[in-house]
């Protein structure tokens, strides 16, 4: 990336872009009250903290009503997903910037003025993740993000600093702003503007991979997304679905089969998915005979929702408006191959080797 213009931020010829930090709430009292206060602190000039309730059943509404009266509040009449949840309180929401921020961050000081710097710097950047530590390991980078997520050929996500379920020490080695496939959800930068020509999030996926899907789709109509490892936050992960839980199984396999055959071209996705359900099955019957049973059946589910998708519901999604822009973070060999075959267990080895 180039050096970042030496001008106050500006959108529209104002001086500081408006920018909603829309937090997503469900049962999250208890992160409301412990992450909300660095987020209130760290707020940069021209932002304002907006929380969104998906119908929490918990007393988190009573809570914010107390603690944080001076809080945007947007109460939602039902659990509408992380998707859904947010293409409704986004719909009353008027900034340049959305900040889509997860109740289990915690953020650190200045975390928010070098994304915005960098973006005010490139009108073709649409979107910018931070770098993402664990919270409770806070040397290791976090699964949902790391610093910055890449996709391989046949559909699999990783990211510069994690690869399937390791996560590598941050010694420094990802702290370039770079280009990227997708930017995590949990801490996803948007312009407002980009967010509408997108139509938001993908609301048949509910949760998990949406935002790989509208990153993919961005890419498509030609803006960029990046990673700005000069903003640091760190994630619990997990907060609403824990992992290894049936349901996050199931719509990780089902909304990645899915998010394949809406971008990749038919030429492609008709030969991948098929190899992918091959893939998928392997690694099905390898957990049931290890147990796992759970997971045997749900990523079964998610085959069988996939084919209902495709047949049944496919014209509600949302597909590229057009397919021209150059894909980052595309690798084109299989991370699959070089992890579980060649043995390589960071990004590093894994981009740089000969697939």
């Amino acid at each position: 990336m180039g050096k970042f213009r030496n001008k106050p931020f500006s959108v529209h010829h104002k001086m500081t872009p408006t920018i909603a930090i829309v937090i997503l709430n469900y049962n999250g009292r208890r992160y409301l009250e412990q992450f909300l206060p660095f987020v209130t602190a760290n707020t940069c000039p021209g932002g304002e903290v907006i929380i969104a309730d998906n119908a929490s059943t918990d007393d988190s509404l009573a809570f914010l009503k107390e603690k944080y009266p001076e809080l945007r509040v947007i109460v939602l009449d039902r659990n509408y997903g992380f998707a859904g949840g947010y293409n409704m309180a986004l719909q009353q929401v008027h900034t340049d910037y959305y900040v889509l921020l997860n109740s289990d961050v915690e953020v650190t000081p200045g975390w928010m003025e070098p994304i915005v710097k960098l973006m005010e710097s490139d009108a073709t950047i649409g979107a910018c993740q931070p770098k993402m530590r664990m919270y409770a390991q806070r040397e290791l980078f976090e699964y949902a993000g790391a610093a910055g997520g890449w996709l391989d050929y046949l559909g699999y996500p990783f990211a510069r600093g994690r690869i399937f379920d390791v996560c590598e020490e941050d010694q420094g080695q990802y702290d370039d702003a770079a280009p990227v496939f997708w930017a995590s959800g949990a801490a996803l930068f948007i312009r407002s503007k980009v967010w509408h020509e997108m139509r938001g999030l993908e609301n048949f996926f509910f949760a998990h991979q949406e935002e790989i899907d509208m990153c993919w789709r961005m890419q498509l109509a030609g803006y960029k997304v990046y990673v700005c490892p000069r903003s640091v936050v760190f994630h619990v992960g997990g907060g609403t679905l824990p992992k290894g839980n049936e349901r996050k199984v199931f719509l990780n396999f089902r909304n990645n089969l899915i998010m394949m055959a809406k971008c990749l071209p038919v030429e492609q996705w008709l030969w991948k998915i098929p190899f992918r359900f091959l893939l998928d099955s392997i690694s099905a019957w390898k957990s049931l005979f290890a147990g796992e049973a759970v997971y045997f059946w749900a990523i079964l589910e998610a085959h069988l929702a996939f084919f209902k998708w495709l047949f049944v519901s496919r014209k509600k999604s949302l597909f590229p408006a057009k397919k021209r822009g150059k894909l980052q973070g595309w690798y084109v060999g299989s991370v699959v191959w070089q992890y579980f075959v060649k043995g390589k267990k960071t990004f590093t080895e894994i981009v740089k080797a000969k697939s």
